[in-house]
């Protein structure tokens, strides 16, 4: 399908997508409004009485990585880097999820939630990357600084629609972007890449909400398929991809940032599991963890939840230390890290 875009400030108005109504994206279901009240009540609980538990009091595990290194990986692997910033290596080339570096994901970096740990390579150190593949525009994934960086480095960037237009604007070459409707395919060598629903929201200041699609994402090249969520509340959308793009070898879902105050944008880590079981996944990393402080929870609380519910519902999950090479199609055992993290 071709959108015809109209340009208005930074954001660009996809008025043939289905996801557009009035000018802004949406989800399927109408999220429940939260109100200025409770609103003002959550920012008051982040500013002056969070809880305690929510940063780290240990160092967290972080095992270095260098370009020898990676270049010498197999093929079929990847490593966290944080957050939800995923490197993969598939068929030799590399390709960064939702790529975040910078010491805070905020718009100022003098404040806003700090990094627990610094990331185990540097953008400079990363080998050529083939692709970058965004979810949405929010500052813990949408990385300005790092964008910046990677852009003379990467071949193509993949975004859900208007997300795209937000890197033309900063800089990056219009060629280099391919830009998304939810259920659209793209092929880049051998890899097949398809932009699937998520239930979320957009937007980088007060004035832009909703103005940028989000999504989710299947890679897949022959071998191995993977999803990756970026944010999303638990919907039905998960079983309709899974019987659509399923099964998957391996789920990357968030788990972390969640509140039975904003239940539509994140999910619990029962609801995480549940997703993974409606794709017909065969292994869970979670991810959306153990970098930022963005929510009321204890840090290592979704680590610790998700690996419970993997044990009882019989779930293979894969916990790796951030940095630390995972095998995609056939991951070895990984330790209760956040434990050592907490002591």
């Amino acid at each position: 399908m071709a959108y015809t875009t109209t340009l208005t400030g930074n954001a660009a108005n996809y008025a043939d997508s289905p996801q557009q109504k009035e000018g802004k994206f949406r989800n399927p279901v109408a999220m429940n409004q939260m109100g200025l009240r409770k609103a003002l009540g959550i920012w008051w609980k982040f500013a002056f009485d969070k809880p305690a538990g929510t940063v780290p009091t240990q160092d967290i595990p972080v095992q270095t990585i260098t370009r020898a290194q990676l270049l010498a990986a197999p093929d079929n692997s990847l490593y966290r880097l944080g957050h939800s910033t995923v490197l993969l290596k598939l068929h030799g080339r590399f390709w960064l999820t939702d790529p975040v570096f910078s010491e805070r994901a905020s718009p100022v970096q003098w404040a806003g939630p700090a990094r627990f740990h610094a990331p185990p390579i540097s953008i400079d150190e990363l080998p050529p990357i083939r692709g970058v593949i965004l979810s949405h525009d929010h500052y813990d994934h949408l990385d300005y600084a790092a964008i910046q960086q990677l852009a003379g480095k990467t071949e193509v960037f993949l975004t859900p629609l208007g997300v795209g237009d937000r890197l033309i604007g900063w800089g990056v070459p219009a060629a280099k972007v391919r830009q998304l409707d939810w259920w659209q395919t793209t092929t880049v060598d051998d890899l097949r890449l398809s932009a699937t629903p998520a239930q979320h929201f957009s937007g980088r200041t007060p004035f832009d909400g909703n103005k940028t699609l989000w999504a989710s994402w299947v890679i897949d090249n022959g071998e191995a398929r993977i999803f990756f969520s970026g944010d999303s509340g638990y919907f039905k959308g998960f079983k309709e991809i899974g019987d659509k793009h399923g099964p998957f070898d391996l789920t990357l879902i968030e788990t972390g940032a969640y509140d039975p105050q904003w239940p539509d944008v994140h999910m619990q880590p029962e609801q995480t599991l549940q997703a993974h079981k409606d794709l017909r996944g065969k292994v869970l990393l979670p991810i959306h963890n153990g970098t930022f402080d963005l929510a009321l929870h204890a840090w290592d609380d979704p680590f610790q939840r998700i690996a419970a519910l993997a044990q009882e519902h019989g779930q293979t999950l894969a916990t790796p230390e951030i940095g630390q090479a995972l095998s995609i199609a056939a991951p070895a055992a990984t330790s209760a890290w956040w434990e050592v993290a907490t002591k």
